[in-house]
């Protein structure tokens, strides 16, 4: 058997970073512009006082002419004191320009993430996507803020360091730019080499992160298990993991540290046999050889610092690179371009031979064909893993079918703006998502800028208003992550609210009661009973005592419908569902008469 392919790596498209970067420089051209001026004359200050040594030394100390020295200490001072007030200048303009940009890249990827279809966050862990947003845009101030001007800078330095060499010694200058040419090839290889090792680390810090939050997520779990040790190890594995990658970067990073330390030392060496010859014979003085070796060290000093910013741009592009993949994708936005808006809906849903698989080969749901007219409801029902939950993803659009197709007012739902479709819905989870705010904002998150007498009015249609108003903070009662806060009841109800509020066409309920008491159900039913008058409802319920009123029910095995009809029908047709409810009822019934077995059961 031939083994599979390893995975191809991505191919790093440079002239396509370059463009990027070039366009993130053009949007803050105007910061960037300003921190080149501030660069520029900072560096032309700081060639003053190394340039300084050669007439004190040549003119100063053989004339004693104090006059003189006064005069170019003070131009030094002076010069000194403006590269000093234009850097503090540059870091500031360029620092913010740079954090400015990070924000507002991160807004630009969370804004298109949010809008990718829901396929893409079934495939991938929420850590990842949260490094995405967070970690990736940081890169990028190295190519706006300080980064790109101090390289810009390092070079120009360097240039003018080396017109001054060209005029103090020529044939020197030239032997030091064989060494110095060496360092260049060497840094180009190192940047070229370094660039996947950090866009690897980056895929990484985002598996460990991914890793971590689902942990943290799954606390309870973890501690009921015990299994605290189990995740420590498989936390420490990718901890290591990202440790061996930093570790190569710094492998690399002090590779090109090194190759500029020895490049320097080799030309110190070369000053010090060609320059105190020509000293010797007269064809330099001693303070262009003393201004030489200072101005040496103003091209070697800034080629050591391009070696690390030219890393940190490589971090940068790598960081581009994972932006550029997460943004090429096709938002539902812009698969909605070209469908149909939805400015109103009656709400009749046809299911018309509809077949769907996750995986090739493993269906999921077989030639289901139904319709739900108008107003009406429909319940779902069946074992676990019959297709209930896929069926209700295909109504809200969460995937497509692959074969047959779901309609909505005769219009496939593939053909419909999904942000206009969406509207018309509600719905209420099995996992009732709560967001980390008030008990107010999360009821209101349907409709925002709902008044307080709206929110309140739903809250009493799903029997949540009693408990609300028991919290000393009442509406303002903040719920933590997820609803921890509250009980598994109080969040269902809370969701349910927040349902009401949002007076959809579609309403889809899976499992809402299943968290509330037999007393707290019978006031729900009647609210829902009320509120999914004129609306198409869908309602998944393993506790068909709930569902008896339901227009229609559909029992579904396998990932087919295996009986349909009303309560009555059903059980008159002494199929599944009749041998569902029978189980169910004696399940009841011996609850009811033994409650001390139950009690043990339970206890």
């Amino acid at each position: 058997m031939t083994p599979p392919a390893p995975p191809k790596k991505p191919k790093y498209d440079t002239k396509r970073a370059w463009a990027e970067a070039r366009a993130l420089i053009w949007e803050h051209r105007r910061s960037v512009s300003i921190g080149l001026v501030l660069m520029l004359v900072s560096r032309a200050a700081g060639l003053v006082l190394p340039y300084a040594p050669k007439y004190v030394i040549d003119e100063v100390l053989p004339s004693r002419d104090l006059a003189l020295l006064t005069k170019i200490a003070l131009v030094g001072g002076a010069a000194t004191l403006v590269n000093a007030v234009t850097s503090f200048a540059l870091s500031q303009v360029v620092s913010v320009a740079a954090q400015q940009a990070i924000a507002r890249l991160r807004e630009e990827v969370q804004a298109h993430l949010i809008r990718l279809p829901v396929r893409y966050f079934d495939s991938t862990k929420s850590g990842v996507l949260v490094s995405r947003v967070m970690n990736d845009p940081e890169g990028i101030r190295n190519l706006i803020g300080t980064g790109l001007i101090q390289l810009t800078g390092g070079l120009l330095t360097a240039a003018v360091a080396m017109g001054v060499l060209f005029s103090l010694n020529w044939r020197l200058t030239l032997g030091t730019l064989v060494f110095l040419a060496a360092f260049a090839g060497g840094m180009s290889v190192a940047f070229r080499r370094l660039r996947p090792v950090f866009r690897e680390r980056g895929q990484i810090t985002a598996e460990v992160t991914g890793r971590l939050t689902e942990t943290l997520g799954g606390i309870r779990l973890i501690k009921v298990y015990t299994a605290e040790t189990r995740e420590t190890a498989v936390f420490r594995e990718g901890v290591q993991k990202l440790f061996a990658n930093i570790a190569r970067t710094i492998t690399g990073t002090s590779a090109t540290g090194t190759l500029g330390t020895a490049v320097v030392g080799v030309i110190g060496v070369l000053i010090m046999l060609v320059g105190g010859r020509d000293v010797v014979a007269g064809r330099m003085t001693t303070g262009e050889l003393f201004t030489f070796v200072l101005f040496i060290g103003m091209v070697a000093a800034p080629l050591v610092q391009i070696a690390n910013i030219g890393t940190q741009l490589t971090e940068a592009f790598a960081g581009l690179d994972r932006i550029r993949e997460l943004r090429d994708m096709a938002t539902e936005d812009q698969e909605d371009a070209r469908k149909r808006a939805v400015p109103a809906m009656d709400g009749r849903v046809e299911f018309d031979h509809v077949s769907f698989e996750y995986e090739a080969g493993v269906p999921v749901l077989r030639d289901v064909t139904f319709t739900a007219p108008a107003g009406t409801t429909t319940a779902l029902v069946g074992s676990s893993g019959s297709g209930k939950s896929t069926l209700i993803s295909l109504i809200m659009a969460f995937a497509q079918p692959q074969g047959g197709r779901v309609l909505v007012d005769g219009a496939p739902v593939s053909d419909l703006k999904l942000r206009d479709y969406r509207r018309h819905l509600g719905v209420v989870m099995q996992d009732n998502f709560l967001f980390d705010g008030t008990v107010k904002e999360n009821i209101a998150f349907t409709k925002p800028g709902a008044s307080d007498a709206e929110v309140e009015a739903v809250a009493r249609v799903a029997n949540a208003h009693d408990f609300i108003s028991a919290f000393p903070q009442g509406y303002d009662t903040i719920v933590g992550e997820r609803g921890v806060k509250l009980s598994g009841g109080q969040r269902q109800r809370v969701a349910i609210a927040r349902a009401i509020l949002a007076d959809p066409r579609v309403l889809i309920l899976d499992e809402a009661t299943s968290s509330l008491d037999s007393e707290s159900e019978h006031l729900i039913q009647e609210g829902l009973r009320r509120l999914r008058e004129g609306r198409t409802t869908f309602v998944i319920a393993h506790r068909l005592s709930t569902i008896t009123s339901a227009d229609q029910i559909l029992v579904l095995e396998r990932g087919a419908i295996l009986e349909r009809g009303t309560h009555a029908e059903l059980l008159a047709l002494g199929g599944r569902y009749r041998e569902l409810y029978d189980r169910q009822y004696r399940l009841e019934s011996d609850r009811f008469v033994n409650p001390g077995e139950e009690l043990a059961a339970t206890g």
